[in-house]
C-alpha cells in the first residue's frame, strides 16, 4: 500500500464526520456504532492502552509530513469528536518504526524502529511477482514516554527485533526475533530481561498476542514443506524478506507448550487476537478470496471450528484488537476511502 496525500476542504470534513456512523450490514452483525478515528494515509496496529482511553497506531499519513511509518497515541475521544485531529507523534520521527503497544501504566508505548541504524526510511525491496515484507536487521524495541521521550531500549542483540505486545497481565512481552536464526516468537520481562524462546519451528512466526487470562500465545506462522519452499524461505530471510503468503494461525502456551495449528485454511491468516471470553480468535485472512487481495475479518473457535465472517465491507479489514473490558473492538480498514488507498482505524462496539 502507498500513501496518498490528498487535499479536502473544510466542508469535506464536516460530511464525513456525519458519515463516519458507517451502516452495518446483516453480515457484520458483531460490529455496531462504528466510527472511523483517522482521515487519510495508511493507519494501522491500533491497539487499546490498559484503560481503553487512548491507542497507539503507526501511520505514514502524507499529511503529517511522513515518509513512512511512525507510531502515533490516539485519545478516542478527541479523535470521535475532531475529523481534523492530529495524534501525537511518540516515535522519533526518523527510521521505519513498527507495532506499537502500550505499558501497564497507560504512561509509556513500546515500539520496533530502525532509527539506530539510519535516520532515513528504509526501502521496501521489490521483487517482481512476490508480496515481500522487510524484517531489518536494524529493528529494536523501545519504551518511549508520551511526549516521545525514550526511556529504555529493551533489545540489543544482533538482528530484527520487532512486534512486541504485553499480556493483559502485565508481566511480560512476547515479541519476533532473528537473534535464533529464525523468525521465531521469544518472551522478555517489561525491563527486556530474561528473554526466553518460545517457538523452534523453520517459518516466520510472528504478531503474537496473548489470552485475556495471559496464559496463552495465538500468533501468525509459515511452515515451510517442500524443498524448494524452504529454499526460498531462507534466501529471502537471508536477505531480510519475508514473503508472507502463506500463513495460518497457531496456538500455544506462553512457554511454548501445547502448540497448535488453528486454522488449515491455505492463502494468509493473519493478525489474529482472542475474544473477550478466550474462548474464540478473530483474525484477518484471504482463503476465500479467488483474487487473493481480499482480506475480511473471521471469528473461530480455538480448535478451528465454526468458522464465522465477521467483516464484509471494503477489501481490507484486519489489525482487530478488543478493548480492555471486552465491550469494544479497534480495526484497520479501506472501508470510506473514497476510492483512495488508504487505510483507517475504525473503533465499534462488539456484540456477541
Amino acid at each position: 500500500m502507498r500513501a496518498i496525500k490528498i487535499i479536502f476542504p473544510k466542508v469535506f470534513f464536516l460530511s464525513l464526520y456525519i458519515f463516519s456512523f458507517i451502516a452495518v450490514s446483516a453480515q457484520e452483525s458483531h460490529l455496531k456504532n462504528i466510527h472511523q478515528l483517522t482521515f487519510g494515509g495508511d493507519n494501522a496496529e491500533a491497539y487499546f492502552s490498559y484503560d481503553g482511553k487512548n491507542l497507539s497506531m503507526q501511520s505514514n499519513n502524507a499529511a503529517w509530513g511522513l515518509k513512512c511509518d511512525q507510531i502515533f497515541n490516539i485519545k478516542i475521544k478527541k479523535a470521535l469528536r475532531d475529523t481534523t485531529y492530529r495524534p501525537d507523534m511518540v516515535s522519533t520521527g526518523k527510521g521505519r518504526t513498527t507495532c506499537s503497544f502500550f505499558l501497564p501504566d497507560n504512561k509509556h508505548i513500546l515500539y520496533a524502529s530502525t532509527h539506530a541504524g539510519s535516520p532515513d526510511c528504509l526501502e521496501v525491496p521489490v521483487i517482481p511477482g512476490k508480496y515481500l515484507w522487510p524484517v531489518y536487521d536494524s529493528y529494536d524495541i523501545y519504551v518511549a514516554d508520551l511526549k516521545g521521550n525514550i526511556v529504555k531500549k529493551l533489545t540489543d542483540s544482533p538482528g530484527y527485533d520487532a512486534e512486541a505486545t504485553i499480556s493483559p497481565k502485565g508481566d511480560k512481552i512476547v515479541f519476533t526475533s532473528t537473534r535464533g536464526g529464525d523468525l521465531d516468537l521469544w518472551t522478555m520481562n517489561l525491563d527486556g530481561s530474561d528473554p526466553k524462546q518460545v517457538t523452534f519451528g523453520l517459518g516466520y512466526d510472528g504478531g503474537a498476542f496473548f489470552s485475556p487470562d495471559g496464559k496463552k500465545l495465538v500468533f501468525r506462522a509459515s511452515r515451510p514443506q517442500t524443498e524448494e519452499d524452504i529454499k526460498e524461505y531462507k534466501d529471502f530471510l537471508a536477505q531480510g524478506l519475508v514473503a508472507p503468503t502463506n500463513m495460518e494461525i497457531y496456538t500455544c502456551n506462553v512457554d511454548g507448550s501445547d502448540l497448535k495449528q488453528v486454522t488449515h485454511l491455505g492463502k494468509a491468516n493473519w493478525a489474529p487476537y482472542f475474544t473477550p471470553s478466550g474462548e474464540k480468535i478473530i483474525f484477518s485472512s484471504n482463503h476465500h478470496s479467488p483474487k487473493g487481495y481480499d482480506f475480511q475479518l473471521w471469528m473461530v473457535d480455538l480448535n478451528g471450528d465454526n468458522l464465522e465472517q465477521i467483516t464484509n465491507t471494503s477489501v481490507f479489514n484486519a489489525f482487530p484488537m478488543f478493548s480492555p473490558d471486552g465491550k469494544k473492538i479497534a480495526f484497520s480498514s479501506n472501508r470510506n476511502n473514497h476510492g483512495t488507498h488508504d487505510t483507517n482505524v475504525f473503533i465499534a462496539d462488539w456484540v456477541e
